[in-house]
């Protein structure tokens, strides 16, 4: 079995990741920076990628162990090299995968941060519609915790994945796979008046379709919806790390604590397996003690 060229294996890689796994490409970045972690490691060494050895990448995570690296982000990095080498594998460039037996390092359960309904109605009071994207603003925050979408979800809206009448958005979510999310009356309410502000906006060829527009008539960055939240956020006092993912993840906890079920939930987060929205069961430990005390028969007081 002869060793391929380096660029050769990554560019197969690539092509990998982009057409048989139909990964984002915010995912496929994310594991081509693991690879070239991995590559510039293995070029240190003197190793071709096809000859390495368990041994070897045992060595590399000690060596990432010593640069301080966090266990979360050694995982991920090794989640993607071991990704890599189930490739070379598949295509039959290694005999065996030397990550089978590579051991991540053990990580905590890390729950997501999220929001009380009060500090969503704060960060959202703080906009305002005086403003040229005031309104846009708002329609995009209620959006967000309506229908807990993740940022490139949100700036892929189009006008016709809207279904208003009906209560619902088509959303595109990770590997391109679409799902029906349900909207609320007050989002509802709030793209209808941002519709109004955006016909006045003159919208550059090949974006009428897309909802949300920045003022140049062109898309929203991921970056501009990062700032929007961190603004509004600064400006009702509120000192947790709030993203827009941090919405996305008040909306699920805020589900689970009304009592929807975790497989609606998983439906509308479009995660694939239910063992991702399970984290949700861990959130307000607090919340479901007090659920518990509250109307278990044993704990009610004759």
């Amino acid at each position: 079995m002869r060793n391929e060229t380096v660029p050769s294996l990554i560019a197969s890689y690539h092509t990998h990741l982009l057409l048989e796994k139909s990964l984002s490409v915010n995912s496929i970045d994310a594991y081509m920076d693991d690879l070239n972690k991995l590559l510039n490691y293995l070029q240190g060494a003197n190793k071709h990628p096809q000859e390495v050895a368990l041994e070897d990448l045992q060595d590399m995570v000690i060596t990432l162990h010593e640069m301080d690296i966090n266990p979360r982000s050694q995982a991920r990095i090794i989640s993607g090299i071991k990704s890599f080498y189930r490739f070379l594998e598949l295509e039959n460039l290694i005999q065996k995968d030397p990550t089978e037996l590579l051991e991540s390092p053990k990580i905590g359960l890390k729950l997501p941060e999220f929001l009380t309904v009060d500090e969503i109605n704060q960060i959202i009071s703080t906009i305002d519609l005086s403003q040229a994207e005031g309104q846009r603003n708002k329609a995009i925050l209620e959006t967000l915790y309506s229908c807990g979408l993740r940022v490139s979800e949100l700036i892929g809206l189009r006008f016709s994945d809207l279904y208003l009448p009906e209560g619902f958005i088509k959303v595109e979510g990770k590997g391109g796979k679409q799902r029906l999310v349900p909207i609320s009356r007050t989002a509802t309410k709030e793209i209808h008046l941002y519709v109004q502000d955006r016909h006045l906006i003159p919208v550059k060829k090949g974006f009428e379709d897309v909802l949300f527009l920045s003022r140049r008539g062109t898309s929203l960055s991921r970056i501009m919806i990062f700032h929007v939240v961190k603004v509004h956020t600064e400006l009702a006092g509120i000192k947790k790390s709030v993203s827009p993912h941090t919405f996305r993840h008040s909306f699920a906890t805020h589900l689970l604590e009304g009592g929807a079920n975790l497989r609606a939930i998983q439906a509308m987060l479009g995660h694939e397996k239910i063992t991702t929205t399970e984290i949700y069961t861990h959130l307000d430990r607090d919340f479901l003690r007090s659920e518990i005390l509250e109307h278990h028969p044993r704990n009610k007081r004759s």
